[in-house]
């Protein structure tokens, strides 16, 4: 599988954000009460997760490694009000309904969580394709949602009736707790199909978000690693250079102090 094909995958299957790691809750519960809300939001966030994942990714070797997470939200903050005017002009509805969620994509886990464990330390076409897998992740798992909630709580598909008229809709699903019922069910229906892939014998695999270790069953070592590591390493080179600039100084100083003793000589 080409580079592209794998990012994509693993965001819609693999890594997906809200099946398997369990990222953007927020707006996962609060905006799915129906299909086309769903669809609106992964969307949206599709288009800043790809942009800032790239701009993020060709700007890595400028931007200074202790201000990284500020420079992040500067770039995902311009392209999220970006695509709020956008809404706003040309699609109202939908921005009225998403509300004050679009906003908050800026702070968003998933979108900081790429910045920092891909975009980062990747180039940027393989971290355009990682914002664009994640983001139709994101996408499909919002859509199901609200399907099955608009589906059960109001009898309907994307606005359209589907169901006969003697169905009698399951209110509940269209209010908060509805929510948490269709994640975990989906949730628990994606869980069987992994126990049966690892009951024929399908290999495991590993969640590993730019590193090594297996996300879910990392307890923070694969990313106390990299951060300590790297911090190790630019402090090593800090001092290296501290040292070197010492021992030149020093020596300078050296030979300014042998050059004023000659002088000295002679003058005696």
């Amino acid at each position: 599988m080409n580079k592209a094909g794998e990012r994509i995958y693993n965001g819609l299957v693999k890594e997906n954000p809200t099946f398997v790691l369990m990222l953007g809750m927020c707006p996962t519960l609060a905006v799915t009460t129906s299909a086309m809300n769903g669809l609106g939001m992964g969307l949206t966030t599709m288009a800043v997760l790809a942009l800032s994942n790239l701009f993020i990714s060709l700007l890595r070797k400028i931007i200074p490694n202790r201000v990284r997470i500020p420079a992040f939200i500067v770039i995902i903050a311009s392209f999220v009000t970006a695509v709020q005017l956008l809404l706003e002009g040309y699609l109202p509805s939908l921005n009225k309904s998403l509300g004050v969620y679009i906003p908050l994509i800026v702070v968003n886990c998933i979108i900081l969580g790429r910045a920092e464990s891909y975009a980062y330390s990747n180039p940027p076409i393989p971290s355009l394709f990682d914002g664009i897998g994640m983001g139709l992740g994101f996408s499909f798992a919002l859509t199901c949602i609200g399907a099955f909630r608009e589906l059960l709580g109001a009898g309907k598909l994307f606005g359209l009736a589907v169901m006969p008229d003697s169905f009698e809709p399951v209110r509940i699903f269209a209010q908060a707790p509805g929510a948490f019922f269709v994640l975990a069910a989906l949730v628990a229906l994606q869980n069987c199909v992994k126990n049966r892939r690892k009951k024929a014998g399908k290999p495991y695999e590993k969640i590993g978000s730019g590193c090594s270790e297996d996300c879910m069953n990392c307890s923070d070592k694969g990313c106390t690693r990299r951060f300590y590591d790297g911090q190790a390493a630019k402090q090593e080179a800090l001092d290296e250079e501290e040292l070197t600039v010492g021992s030149s100084m020093r020596a300078r100083a050296k030979a300014e102090e042998l050059e004023v003793v000659d002088l000295d000589k002679g003058g005696i």
